[in-house]
């Protein structure tokens, strides 16, 4: 449940990032939302990588030869 939590929440601060981009670029290029942009990017790669964390087995070892 928690590593869906974290695909959801990945999900939303995407659509923030990709939202605070176009009002950046089609409304006059105000500061405040590259900024925006910028912390959301920063943390939809960063919630990926914990929702991706989670899924991998870590109680499995897994050959090369499999």
């Amino acid at each position: 449940m928690k590593d869906m939590l974290y695909a959801l929440l990945a999900l939303v601060a995407a659509v923030a990032a990709a939202f605070s981009f176009y009002k950046y670029t089609s409304g006059g290029g105000e500061t405040l939302y590259l900024v925006v942009f910028g912390v959301c990017a920063l943390a939809t790669v960063v919630l990926g990588g914990l929702f991706l964390s989670g899924r991998v087995n870590k109680k499995e070892e897994i050959h090369i030869t499999e």
